[in-house]
């Protein structure tokens, strides 16, 4: 089989934020992180280093205001950055799974890339913020992923008390599970699909 590139580039701009993701699926973990917001940064890194995608991420946003647009805004580009490094999405895995846990915290994510987009999100967090982050925005950060991805993304937090614990969990799951998805399947010519497409 020959690989294709998949490599991607988003940038969004609107009067809140100003967002720019460069993406490449088959690379080594290196990242470039920067969104003014300082635990979210440290998510996306764990996302890239876990997932062994290349990932740079500058944002800039109303910060001042809240940091819910720009996690959001965040979520969007990176969504858009799968969808289109994975363009066709022919020879893929399509299934992603993992378990992962972080001290005391046992996160599971499970991910279909098939085109439908949906986000079942379980995790209960026993504090509202860490720092200034608000943690009630990393659901909207999967859900714009999910939706924007067109990925079915199921996670579920086992157990867990500690709240950066349950977050990093979290994020290991989701590039491990992502990582197995966007992997080649060598037998699948075309997408692992009965209908032919994804």
């Amino acid at each position: 089989m020959i690989k294709d590139s998949r490599i991607a580039e988003v940038q969004r701009k609107t009067a809140e934020t100003e967002v720019l993701v460069q993406l490449d699926l088959d690379g080594t973990g290196s990242h470039q992180i920067d969104t003014e917001i300082p635990f979210l940064s440290h998510m996306l890194t764990l996302f890239a280093v876990h997932s062994l995608c290349n990932l740079k991420v500058t944002a800039r946003g109303d910060i001042e205001v809240d940091d819910h647009h720009s996690v959001e805004d965040i979520g969007i580009c990176l969504g858009e950055a799968l969808r289109k490094a994975l363009g066709d999405k022919r020879g893929i895995n399509r299934y992603g799974e993992a378990t992962v846990p972080m001290d005391e915290a046992l996160a599971r994510v499970v991910i279909d890339l098939s085109g439908r987009a949906y986000l079942a999100y379980n995790v209960d967090f026993k504090r509202h913020t860490i720092g200034n982050f608000a943690l009630e925005n990393i659901e909207e950060f999967f859900r714009a992923v999910a939706n924007n991805a067109g990925m079915n993304l199921h996670i579920d937090l086992i157990r867990g008390e500690n709240a950066h614990h349950i977050a990093e969990a979290v994020f290991k799951a989701f590039a491990k599970a992502l990582k197995i998805a966007v992997d080649y399947e060598p037998r699948i010519e075309g997408v692992w699909s009965s209908k032919g497409n994804l």
